[in-house]
């Protein structure tokens, strides 16, 4: 297998939201549209057209709407960008042995090995093709023997476009961009690169790497490596699995709803700030009752992308509401969260609530600073008075039980 030539294909659903919202409302198409709040929001996606106007992600809408007056401001079909990206995941897993899930919008498939029985271009083109006929959605795709080169492939050929760097052509397609073009490479480093004469990533490439590290530190080896076409092709599978779950077994048992409500609120606030602390995004959610007589049940529920505490406490109150049979009494609650995503800038807009969003990570700081228990929900601190011991659980690992 180490002698064999890696391919890895890299998907991106095109301005994802926007995407949605014209599939949804077809009059949409061909217009500058804004996805976002009015008022006092920002803007988490735009339109290729909204875009000739200068507008981009997280500008703030009143600086958009002055921009590009015309523009459609809208976000109705927020509801569905969660179901639309699981679509997407689906019909991806139903055609290819290795892929992994790195955002809402954007997926790495492994298609080493499958040259042999289909042609791993024509199977990349093939999968584009039936994504967007399916659903309804523009897609990139980029094919390389990296996982780097694959995702700037992309970026390159967008809008709704595909683009194979056949092996040994890395440093061709490679060497006449910009440093910026290089994912990681932000304004700040590209400026400082600048200063130094490297304008290009053949620059990077024919720059000695020590002369790199003293430049750019650590990370100039980084950009050494890319720049000859040296990167990743790691596929991380196990995304879907991991998981993140807090419990609670009481000393005694409890019938007591008021009480157990309360107490899922504090498990889930607890496995929230673990959600956040990891930088990441829950799209399941999963609440464990367990009885006296130690009968446990499981419910779970897929739930909109999400890492806001009174999201997933309105989910976790209804899952044990329904899974819960009144009137008897419980030793142990458990909440866990699971189908992870990392945590964006776009979804962070995407929930609409980027100020509430900003408070929670405020008081996380608070907690890290100064401990978790000077800073809780007013409902969570009236909770009961219990002399209960209780054994608390942060598990990151593959499904539970």
């Amino acid at each position: 297998m180490s002698d064999q030539k890696r391919h890895i294909a890299h998907f991106d659903l095109d301005s994802f939201f926007v995407s949605v919202e014209i599939r949804n409302d077809p009059s949409l198409k061909g217009k500058p549209v804004l996805v976002g709040g009015y008022e006092r929001g920002v803007v988490a996606a735009c339109s290729y057209e909204a875009r000739k106007f200068g507008i981009h992600s997280a500008m703030p809408m009143k600086k958009a709407m002055q921009l590009c007056p015309q523009a459609i401001v809208t976000s109705s079909s927020r509801g569905d960008y969660s179901r639309y990206s699981r679509w997407v995941t689906d019909i991806i897993a139903s055609k290819v042995p290795l892929f992994e899930k790195a955002s809402i919008d954007e997926f790495y498939i492994d298609l080493t090995g499958m040259d042999k029985f289909f042609g791993v271009s024509q199977y990349a083109k093939d999968l584009r093709s039936l994504i967007t006929n399916e659903t309804g959605l523009p897609i990139s795709c980029g094919l390389a023997s990296a996982r780097f080169i694959a995702k700037m492939a992309t970026n390159e050929a967008k809008p709704n476009g595909f683009l194979e760097i056949p092996h040994g052509k890395e440093k061709e397609f490679l060497w006449p961009l910009g440093i910026e073009k290089i994912n990681g490479v932000g304004k700040q480093t590209e400026q400082h690169l600048k200063s130094y004469g490297i304008y290009t990533i053949e620059d990077i490439a024919k720059t000695p790497i020590e002369h790199l590290e003293k430049i750019a530190g650590k990370w100039g080896e980084a950009l050494w490596h890319k720049a000859h076409g040296i990167g990743s092709t790691e596929i991380t599978t196990d995304w879907e699995q991991k998981s993140m779950s807090h419990e609670n077994t009481f000393d005694t048992d409890y019938t007591d709803v008021e009480f157990l409500h309360k107490e899922l609120v504090r498990l889930t606030e607890k496995t929230a700030y673990s959600l956040r602390e990891d930088e990441k995004l829950t799209g399941c959610v999963t609440v464990k009752i367990r009885y006296s007589d130690f009968e446990t049940t499981s419910r779970q529920e897929t739930v909109d992308y999400t890492a806001l505490d009174d999201v997933l406490i309105a989910k976790v109150k209804d899952l044990f509401n329904k899974s819960y049979q009144k009137k008897r009494p419980v030793r142990l609650l458990g909440v866990r969260f699971s189908h992870f995503i990392p945590f964006t800038m776009q979804m962070s807009l995407f929930e609409n609530n980027i100020e509430k969003l900003q408070l929670y990570k405020a008081v996380d700081d608070i907690k890290d600073r100064f401990g978790s228990k000077l800073v809780t929900k007013a409902v969570t601190s009236q909770s009961k008075d219990s002399s209960s011991e209780f054994t608390t659980r942060h598990n990151k690992k593959k499904k539970a039980d």
